[in-house]
């Protein structure tokens, strides 16, 4: 169920941290515009770029426990599962049961495929029209003629030399385009309406260069590309598109700064009169977002005349509150890191590297189900691991949790092991073997749900968590419920981790009382033969009715060498720990080891 709804939760991540990175760099605009430079202003829009990135990193990168984890399931009902009854019996033994009850948890499912295809099919429309306003640009470049005034030549690289600018860049002419424009990465163009020179003074020509220069220096065509990437992944939400809007106007009204600044006080006006000259020539051609050009919309022109007529050079002073305010900006998108933390919250992958691993290919014994084995030989410290991709995916543990839910209330004292009987509070169960008082010896053998979400209760959830801390165990999130992480929610462990814990465990490790750990121990031994002891539990993650998830965890204990094994499957309604537990059979009977 966690992948159905991964789409959906990452939607609402994007357009939350979007959009509240919008508002709150509007708000400080406007609040703070006496005290911000051109320059600065603009720079607050990088930091809208950096909180569009962070529902696309990988949450292992955040770490701040379980504190803001959240869970999408959806209420804390339980029903019996679909897939089994209180009188069913299977051939290989009583501990093979499927004792289980199935959670209701929202099924985004459809949602989830919808919004995904739409979210595709806007991307594709947006991503043909970058390349229609592509085609259109390298239309501009095949009508480019290279000037051959030696005069305008001689001032470009004047202009040049001024900015400390040595590579070369291609100057030229189009008949397609009224405005100048500076475009391209690794081969940048600076072309100019054809003709230009017969309506255009030197003056206005310098000032035309130094403005398209400054863009280069500034490196705006590479922005112009990375904003329409973030627009193609954004382009659902209208407040990306007001601020790109809005930000391609600062860096317009900061390039004009950056030109003042290299200019005379008696030269300001006439480099306003310059850009007013293209008032008329204005337009919004297809290609405008791929790149940087001296007019606009006469809205546009109007505002950064506005800011022109008011320039003064930045002081230190306004330097100093520009980059506290930028700072403090930053502070206030960085509050969204927990959020995102917590709301695309996966850290479903255990991070495993050992070179004592040898790969299998068990897919035969697998039929039907995704799944994974994996098994360690305690004796040649070896792991062989089928599927060793879905080994290291982090699901939900269901009832092979028990195990540790045993562990946790003995070393609490919660229970002994001489006293360990809880009462039953009449509730009806899906089987008759639970429709009684329990010890934890009934309990763990008709893994008995309500037995060990009772001790959970008595342990504290507190206590838990700090257990499965000290332990290691898979991602330790208790943020779907006392009665529920478990069960299909918020707690998720992988594969190996299992093995390793079952490893830790039987060698005494983890640091737990021996006697509770022997206990325990007595527990889960379900059979032998041949001299070899079979111990471990299973596991079926019910979700509205349909078994998607089986587990078998456990180990083997021969003459010479112990065998730790984990085993898991999953597919939409026939996953089962009974099944799980046949395939671990039949590869453990297979590899001689029972």
């Amino acid at each position: 169920m966690e992948s159905n709804c991964m789409f959906f939760t990452h939607l609402i991540v994007s357009f939350i941290v979007s959009s509240f990175t919008f508002a709150i760099i509007t708000l400080f605009r406007k609040l703070f515009k006496k005290q911000l430079s051109a320059k600065w202003q603009y720079n607050l829009w990088f930091i809208l770029l950096i909180a569009l990135t962070l529902p696309f990193i990988p949450n292992h990168f955040f770490d701040f426990g379980n504190i803001f984890t959240w869970d999408i399931d959806q209420g804390n009902g339980s029903s019996p599962s679909s897939g089994t009854t209180g009188n069913q019996t299977l051939t290989d033994g009583n501990w093979m049961r499927d004792f289980t009850i199935s959670v209701n948890r929202l099924d985004l499912t459809l949602l989830n495929e919808i919004l995904a295809a739409i979210w595709m099919t806007g991307m594709l429309v947006m991503i043909a029209l970058t390349i229609h306003a592509w085609l259109k640009l390298k239309k501009i470049k095949d009508t480019t003629s290279s000037l051959r005034n030696e005069e305008i030549l001689d001032l470009f690289g004047q202009c040049k030399h001024r900015l400390n600018i040595s590579r070369r860049l291609i100057i030229g002419e189009s008949p397609l385009i009224k405005s100048p424009l500076t475009f391209g990465i690794f081969k940048t163009y600076v072309v100019l309406p054809s003709h230009f020179e017969k309506w255009l003074s030197m003056d206005d020509i310098k000032y035309i260069f130094l403005h398209e220069l400054n863009h280069y220096k500034s490196k705006d065509s590479v922005m112009n590309y990375l904003t329409i990437f973030y627009q193609i992944l954004y382009w659902f939400n209208p407040f990306v598109w007001v601020a790109f809007k809005e930000m391609r106007l600062d860096r317009e009204i900061a390039c004009d700064a950056a030109v003042l600044n290299s200019l005379d006080k008696n030269c300001y006006a006439d480099y306003g009169n310059t850009i007013i000259n293209f008032a008329d020539r204005s337009s919004r051609p297809k290609y405008f977002t791929l790149v940087n050009q001296l007019n606009g919309s006469k809205e546009q022109i109007k505002r950064r005349i506005t800011r022109i007529a008011s320039f003064t050079t930045e002081s230190k002073l306004m330097k100093l509150k520009s980059i506290a305010i930028f700072m403090l900006v930053g502070g206030f998108v960085a509050t969204q890191v927990p959020i995102v933390s917590a709301m695309a919250y996966d850290d479903n992958r255990y991070e495993f590297e050992s070179e004592r691993i040898v790969n299998e290919d068990l897919s035969r014994y697998f039929e039907g189900s995704k799944g994974s084995f994996v098994l360690y030989d305690l004796q040649a410290d070896q792991y062989r691991i089928y599927n060793e991709n879905q080994s290291t995916i982090r699901v939900s543990p269901d009832s092979t949790y028990k195990i540790y839910s045993a562990l946790f209330a003995l070393e609490s004292h919660v229970i002994t092991r001489d006293s360990s009987t809880i009462r039953w509070n009449g509730k009806q169960y899906p089987y008759d073997s639970w429709n009684m008082d329990q010890n934890l010896s009934t309990a763990m053998k008709n893994s008995v749900t309500w037995y060990f979400q009772a001790l959970d209760e008595k342990v504290g959830m507190d206590t838990i968590q700090a257990y499965l801390q000290q332990i290691g165990y898979g991602n330790y999130n208790l943020s779907g419920g006392k009665s529920q992480f478990w069960l299909e929610s918020s707690l998720k462990i992988s594969p190996i981790e299992q093995v390793q814990l079952l490893k830790a465990f039987y060698t005494n490790e983890l640091g737990f009382n021996h006697n509770n750990v022997q206990t325990v121990k007595e527990m889960i031994k379900l059979e032998g033969k041949d001299g070899a002891i079979l111990s471990g539990k299973t596991g079926t993650g019910s979700v509205n009715g349909k078994n998607i998830n089986g587990w078998f965890v456990g180990y083997v204990e021969g003459k010479t060498n112990t065998y730790f094994f984990a085993t898991n499957i999953q597919n939409k309604n026939s996953s089962s720990g009974s099944k799980a537990a046949k395939i671990t059979k039949s590869i453990l009977r297979d590899k001689d080891i029972y």
